[in-house]
């Protein structure tokens, strides 16, 4: 049985940066973070590797994104999705929408589209997708 879905996002050595500036933006909470040299046991990594971000995890409200580094040369970008923040007003979709967008590249301005009160898509600073959605209702 599946419990959650959870966005897992990964990077290419600004893991810790990313997650900094999402829990700003998202107005959440990091709730778990290790670095590669944190692993137990007698995990190999390389030292280049050790201060990359191995696992983290943080919520906003009762929501989760993770992520991490990807090993030294396995990262291969961000494409083919987005990753979809869904408010209940416009005022909160405006409000994260300006946040994520900060550094970063709007795509399409928020407005009102004819599916949603507000919708706007853009690319943060480093490199993630995101759209920001407030729906209206289905007919």
């Amino acid at each position: 049985m599946i419990t959650d879905i959870i966005n897992y996002l990964g990077f290419d050595g600004n893991c810790e940066q990313a997650f900094k500036f999402y829990e700003k933006a998202l107005e959440g909470k990091i709730t778990g973070f290790f670095r590669y040299k944190d692993a137990p046991g007698d995990y190999q990594h390389s030292p280049e590797a050790a201060e990359r971000v191995m696992h983290v995890t943080l919520q906003v409200g009762d929501k989760f994104i993770q992520g991490g580094d990807a090993p030294m040369g396995m990262h291969k970008g961000h494409s083919g999705y987005c990753i979809n923040i869904v408010t209940d007003n416009n005022e909160d979709a405006d409000r994260f929408f300006a946040a994520l967008a900060e550094g970063g590249t709007i795509n399409m301005p928020i407005s009102e589209t004819f599916w949603a009160h507000r919708f706007g898509m853009l690319i943060d600073k480093f490199g993630v997708p995101w759209m920001v959605n407030h729906p209206k209702p289905m007919q």
